[in-house]
C-alpha cells in the first residue's frame, strides 16, 4: 500500500471469534471454517493467518512469500471459487530481483565547497532498475533541477522545455506542481489534489524520456504524505522489476531520493535557495536550473535474480454472461524480512497492509461463492503480487489480461484497510470518477450512510494502488478507504488514529494482527461492497467514467470494439 487510508483503529474488543482453523500442513498456518455470511470472526481469523510470520512478510519471490500466495489459492479453493485462468489459481508475473550492494556502492554530490556523501539509508536511498551488468556507474553527471519533472501537455506545462538533460542527473520535487502554493486559476492543475503527474513512478519515466543518466527525488513528509522511514524501508533492500527483454535499458540507470537536509545543502553549496526555487516551481512559466559547479558520481553495485511471483485468481462463474466479469483486488504482498532493520523484530507482517485488504475479498468471494443463484456475471477475486514495488502485478495484468478489457464491467480494490467501529460514511479516494459511484450511493443509502470525498486529496491516494494500473487501460475502478466520520468520536477520532498509523506504523514491523481490533465498521463496508457488485453481476449495466474524467476517452475506445 502507498499509504492513504483514511478509517481508523477502534477501543472496543472483538467478540470470541467463531471461526476456527481446521488441520492443514505444520510449517503454516493451517485453514479455516468459515461461514458463507460476512462475518468478523472470520475476517479477523483470515487476517491473523495471512499476516502470520510463517510467511515471513509475504516477499514476491520468496519461499515463505510465494506460499502465502499458495495458501490464498487453497483457501480459494476450499471456499467454493474456481480456477482464474484457465484451469489454474495463478497468473505468472515474470520478474527480477535486483539488490543493491550498499558496502560495494557509492554516491557522491561534487560540490564547489567538496564533495557530500549522504549516508545510506538515512539519507539517500539509491538504486538501478537495470540488469545487463553487475555495475552501473555514472560520472561527473551534472545536476539540473527540473521543478516537479512534469511534462502535462493537457495544462500546457513542460518542466523540461529548453533544457537538454541527456546524461545529466535531473533533481525533482516530489508531488505536483499547485499541491501546496495555490495559485488563482483553480484550473492549475487539480489545485489541492494531487494528479497522476505528482507519482514518483512517473517522475523516473519522464526522466528516463528526456535520456537523463540519473533521476533523484527530494522527499518532503507534507507533499509526500509520508515519512523518511517509509522511503528507507521501501527501497533499501531488494528492489523487484518487471522483467523485460532489454532489461530495463530504456529506464533511467540511477533512481533514487534524498532527505530534504541533503537537498538544501547540495543547493546551498550552488548559490541556490531551495524554498525560492520550489516556488517559482509552483507557478505557470517556471524554468529548470543547472545547479552549476555541481555533478553527480555513482557506482550501484547489484546482484540479481530472475523469481517466480504470481497473481492469484480465483472466480465464481456467472450463469449468464460468464464472459463479463466484475472484479474483487487487493495485494497480497508486503516487504518480507529486513535483517538490517534496528530493532528485534526484522519481519513486516502487513496485518494492514495489505491481509485485511486479502481477507477481506476472501470474505466476500466466499458470499459469492455459496450465493443462490449464482450470479449472472463472473465475479474474479484478484491477489496482486509486487505492489510495494510499484504495482507490478497489476501492471503485468492490465498489459497481459486474461480476458478482454471491453468484457471487464469494473471493479473494487482493498488496500490497507484499518479496523474501525461502525461510521456514518464511506471514504471513496479518487471520488466523483465514475459512474459505479451512483451505484454505490444507492447501496450505502440503505445503510443510512453517504458517500465521503477523499479528505486529503494533496496526497494523491488514488495513484497509489492497484486500481490505477486497470484505470489507466480504461476499466472504472472504485478505491474505498473506510470511513473519516466514526459513531463513536466522530471525525476527530478517526484522523488521530489514522494518523498514528501511518505514523507509527505504516510501513513497519509493529503492522501486526492485533485481536483486540473491532472491524464492525469494516464488516459494514464489505456487506455494501458485495451488494455493490452483486447490483452489478445481475444486470446488463455497463459504468463507465464521467464526462471529463482522464480515462474516460481510454473506455470509450475500448467499448467501441466491443462485440
Amino acid at each position: 500500500m502507498q499509504f492513504r487510508r483514511l478509517s481508523a483503529f477502534a477501543l472496543p474488543v472483538l467478540a470470541a471469534a467463531t471461526a476456527v482453523f481446521a488441520a492443514s500442513a505444520p510449517a503454516y498456518p493451517p485453514h479455516l471454517t468459515t461461514s458463507p455470511d460476512i462475518l468478523a470472526a472470520d475476517l479477523m481469523a483470515r487476517d491473523q493467518a495471512i499476516s502470520s510470520d510463517a510467511f515471513e512478510g509475504r516477499g514476491p519471490g520468496t519461499r515463505n512469500g510465494e506460499a502465502a500466495a499458495q495458501w490464498i489459492a487453497d483457501e480459494m479453493k476450499r471456499i467454493g471459487l474456481k480456477p482464474g485462468n484457465h484451469g489454474s489459481y495463478f497468473q505468472e508475473v515474470p520478474s527480477v530481483s535486483i539488490a543493491l550492494d550498499a558496502a560495494h556502492s557509492s554516491l557522491a554530490f561534487n560540490t564547489p565547497t567538496g564533495a557530500i556523501t549522504p549516508n545510506f539509508p538515512e539519507a539517500t536511498v539509491y538504486w538501478t532498475p537495470q540488469y545487463a551488468s553487475a555495475d552501473v556507474e555514472v560520472k561527473k553527471s551534472p545536476l539540473v533541477f527540473v521543478g516537479y519533472g512534469v511534462v502535462a501537455p493537457e495544462y500546457k506545462w513542460d518542466d523540461y522545455a529548453g533544457l537538454d538533460v541527456k546524461g545529466k542527473t535531473v533533481v525533482i520535487l516530489i508531488n505536483d506542481p499547485g499541491n501546496e502554493e495555490r495559485p488563482g486559476n483553480p484550473a492549475f492543475f487539480k489545485g489541492r489534489a494531487m494528479t497522476y503527474y505528482g507519482r514518483w513512478t512517473y517522475k523516473y519515466e519522464e526522466a528516463a524520456r528526456h535520456g537523463a543518466a540519473a533521476a533523484i527525488i527530494v522527499h518532503e513528509t507534507g507533499p509526500a504524505a509520508y515519512g523518511w522511514q517509509v522511503v528507507r524501508n521501501s527501497n533499501s533492500g531488494n528492489k523487484l522489476w518487471l522483467a523485460e527483454k532489454d532489461r530495463n535499458a530504456s529506464r533511467v540507470p540511477i533512481q533514487g531520493w534524498i532527505t530534504l537536509d541533503t537537498a538544501h545543502d547540495l543547493f546551498k553549496r550552488a548559490n541556490l535557495d531551495y524554498d525560492a526555487l520550489k516556488a517559482a516551481a509552483n507557478r505557470p512559466g517556471f524554468k529548470g536550473v543547472e545547479m552549476t559547479g555541481e555533478t553527480l558520481d555513482v557506482r550501484a553495485h547489484s546482484t540479481f535474480k530472475l523469481l517466480n511471483t504470481r497473481n492469484v485468481i480465483g472466480i465464481v462463474p456467472g450463469y449468464k454472461h460468464p464472459d463479463q466479469f466484475v472484479l474483487y483486488t487487493a495485494h497480497w504482498d508486503h516487504l518480507g524480512v529486513k535483517p538490517d532493520v534496528a530493532g528485534p523484530d526484522k519481519i513486516y507482517n502487513g496485518a494492514i497492509d495489505n491481509g485485511m485488504g486479502v481477507s477481506s475479498i476472501l470474505e466476500i468471494g466466499e458470499a459469492f461463492a455459496h450465493a443462490k443463484p449464482r450470479p449472472q456475471r463472473t465475479v474474479a477475486i484478484i491477489c496482486w503480487t509486487l505492489e510495494e514495488q510499484g504495482l507490478l502485478g497489476s501492471e503485468y495484468f492490465s498489459h497481459h489480461p486474461l480476458w478482454p478489457l471491453n468484457h471487464i464491467v469494473g471493479g473494487v480494490n482493498l488496500d490497507g484497510g484499518l479496523p474501525h467501529g461502525h461510521a456514518r460514511d464511506l471514504v471513496l479516494i479518487g471520488n466523483g470518477a465514475s459512474q459505479m459511484e451512483d451505484v454505490l450511493a444507492g447501496v450505502l443509502k440503505t445503510q443510512n450512510r453517504v458517500i465521503s470525498p477523499d479528505p486529503e486529496p494533496e496526497n494523491g491516494g488514488f495513484y497509489r494502488s492497484d486500481h490505477i494500473s486497470l484505470s489507466r487501460v480504461g476499466v472504472p475502478m472504485l478505491d474505498p478507504a473506510g470511513s473519516s466520520d466514526l459513531i463513536v468520536g466522530g471525525t476527530e477520532a478517526a484522523k488521530a488514529i489514522r494518523d498514528d498509523y501511518r505514523k507509527n506504523h505504516y510501513h513497519q514491523p509493529s503492522d501486526e494482527f492485533n485481536a483486540s481490533w473491532d472491524v464492525t465498521g469494516v464488516i459494514d463496508d464489505l456487506q455494501a461492497l458485495y451488494t455493490l457488485g452483486d447490483t452489478l453481476a445481475n444486470s446488463d449495466a455497463w459504468p463507465n467514467w464521467y464526462d471529463g474524467n482522464e480515462f474516460r476517452a481510454i473506455r470509450d475506445k475500448s467499448m467501441s470494439g466491443k462485440k
